[in-house]
């Protein structure tokens, strides 16, 4: 392993965070463009409350420069999807030069694992949590009121939503790595599952919009599932670690 000093390290993780940036901003360049294209995207959840429920529902503007916030946080969350990839590679390069020869192997899996577990908590969010939160908030009190969204609040629900639960699933790849670099053990989550549940139930309820168990229960469920799987990965993980770290040990 390569030792270097701390300045050094403070200048590379410098480099790196600018780097990630820029790959951010050219992904925000990108999905500016189709802004509008992923407008009509993001509300299908809305279009869904008005198709199954019957609930007119409608998104306004209240103020001249709300259109143009809103295509910011647009593009702000497309770039990061787009980027998401070189992002992890950052954080992997960074990190990489402290690590054995066969632990740096796991780059490639590290890489496509987390890129590809923030798509699946983004389409599982958009296609099975929203569907039915969307229309069951706005039909909460029935015919008595019209809803009239303001298109700033209603995005930002929808992008925290989507953002938040893509990254909650990566904590199987997480689970996945820290295991396989000596730094956590199943029996340390097991251990700590109580915890968990409250901390798990404690985030759902503070990312969801209302305090309902419906919706507790839509977000928290998926996520107490996600560590229990993360306890898996880690045990089925550090067994197989532990051949090629006796390897490696050998060959030093």
């Amino acid at each position: 392993m390569h030792e270097a000093p701390l300045v050094e390290h403070l200048e590379e993780l410098r480099a790196r965070i600018i780097r990630a940036l820029l790959a951010w901003f050219v992904g925000m360049g990108v999905a500016w463009t189709f802004r509008v294209q992923l407008l009509e995207i993001l509300k299908r959840p809305l279009n869904v409350a008005t198709q199954v429920r019957g609930i007119e529902a409608n998104l306004i503007q209240q103020s001249i420069t709300e259109g143009f916030i809103v295509s910011l946080k647009i593009a702000a969350f497309g770039g990061l999807i787009l980027a998401m990839p070189f992002i992890v590679y950052q954080i992997w390069a960074f990190i990489a030069p402290g690590l054995y020869p066969h632990e740096r192997r796991l780059a490639i899996p590290f890489i496509l694992g987390a890129g590809f577990s923030f798509a699946v908590g983004v389409v599982f969010s958009y296609y099975v949590l929203l569907p039915f939160a969307v229309p069951f908030l706005l039909g909460f009190l029935g015919n008595q009121v019209v809803p009239l969204l303001s298109i700033d609040k209603y995005m930002s629900q929808i992008l925290m939503y989507l953002t938040v639960v893509g990254l909650m699933f990566e904590l199987p790849v997480l689970s996945y790595l820290f295991t396989k670099l000596g730094m956590l053990d199943w029996r340390f989550l097991a251990r700590n599952r109580r915890i968990a549940i409250v901390v798990i139930v404690t985030l759902a309820a503070v990312i969801t919009p209302t305090a309902d168990p419906f919706n507790l229960a839509l977000l928290s469920i998926p996520l107490l599932l996600l560590y229990e799987i993360s306890i898996w990965v880690s045990r089925v993980s550090g067994r197989a670690a532990q051949p090629e770290e006796d390897s490696a040990d050998e060959a030093r």
